[in-house]
């Protein structure tokens, strides 16, 4: 369903008080989650938008991009959303997230487009069994102080509609984390959190494992990158982060926004999954 900004805001304002729970939102596991505290999923650039690549990489699930704006999202077609389901269960492959890139270019805080584009994305998502959505705040979209309280009102009108769909929105933006506490903080929803990336916030200068941390029951899920580098080989250092992610006994979805330094997105994507699956201990899905 497509509404105006109107009623999404005014969905958000009767239905606001209801956006906390008694238990935390993680709380009902599907089947897979059930077998391991942490999955790697991929985002499809890093195995080349090939399911059956991202299948053979020994990935648990992959992260689907949205890409051009419409009225009405391509994701948003039923059919289609039936037909991807169906090759990704074949696979033995989950939709680990998905990710509003068209934001990027027609951000949230300013595109009138952007709740109704939300709010079929969050339906989406329920149809899946997805539990993440990414909204990013970068090039045209960039988070400034001067937009924090239309995202906050934004925000707030979604997160009701969020928490019936079971979905998280995962804000992923330049700030540090106490500046997205802040944010957090006002929205005041378990069903806004934060979407980590431990390579821009290392491009940034943060303290990645203290961010971490400081994030503790916050976060959405995380992006693993590293520029150009593989994963281990650049200058994202990874064995605190994971230090990190074992004291805070992270549950969720790790996913790769890795690049292909050998152009070559099988043979890149499979050696990242194996280098995340080592350095957090998990088992090898080939094994």
């Amino acid at each position: 369903m497509i509404v105006s900004r109107r009623t999404f805001l005014q969905a958000g304002a009767v239905g606001l008080a209801g956006a906390a729970w008694p238990h935390s939102l993680w709380a009902a596991e599907s089947a897979a989650e059930k077998s391991s505290k942490i999955h790697v999923s991929a985002r499809e650039g890093s195995f080349g938008g090939n399911f059956e690549i991202a299948a053979r990489c020994h990935l648990d699930g992959v992260e689907l991009g949205i890409n051009k704006p419409a009225e009405k999202l391509p994701i948003a077609d039923a059919a289609a959303r039936k037909k991807t389901k169906e090759q990704l269960q074949a696979l033995g492959l989950a939709v680990s997230s998905l990710s509003l890139n068209l934001m990027n270019n027609y951000p949230m805080v300013s595109e009138p487009r952007a709740p109704a584009w939300l709010e079929q994305t969050i339906e989406a998502a329920k149809d899946f069994g997805t539990r993440g959505i990414l909204v990013p705040f970068f090039g045209k979209g960039e988070l400034k102080p001067e937009h924090f309280d239309e995202l906050v009102v934004r925000m707030k009108a979604a997160a009701p509609l969020a928490a019936a769909a079971g979905v998280v929105l995962g804000l992923e933006n330049w700030l540090s984390a106490e500046q997205n506490l802040k944010i957090l903080d006002r929205i005041g929803s378990d069903a806004v959190r934060v979407y980590y990336d431990v390579g821009n916030s290392t491009l940034k200068g943060y303290d990645v494992p203290a961010e971490l941390r400081r994030l503790k029951g916050r976060l959405c899920m995380i992006h693993f990158k590293d520029g150009a580098n593989y994963l281990g080989e650049g200058k994202v250092e990874m064995p605190p982060i994971a230090k990190a992610l074992k004291e805070l006994d992270y549950r969720g979805w790790i996913v790769l926004e890795t690049s292909c330094p050998s152009k070559n997105p099988e043979a890149d994507c499979k050696r990242n999954a194996t280098f995340v699956r080592k350095l957090l201990g998990l088992a090898d899905k080939a094994n």
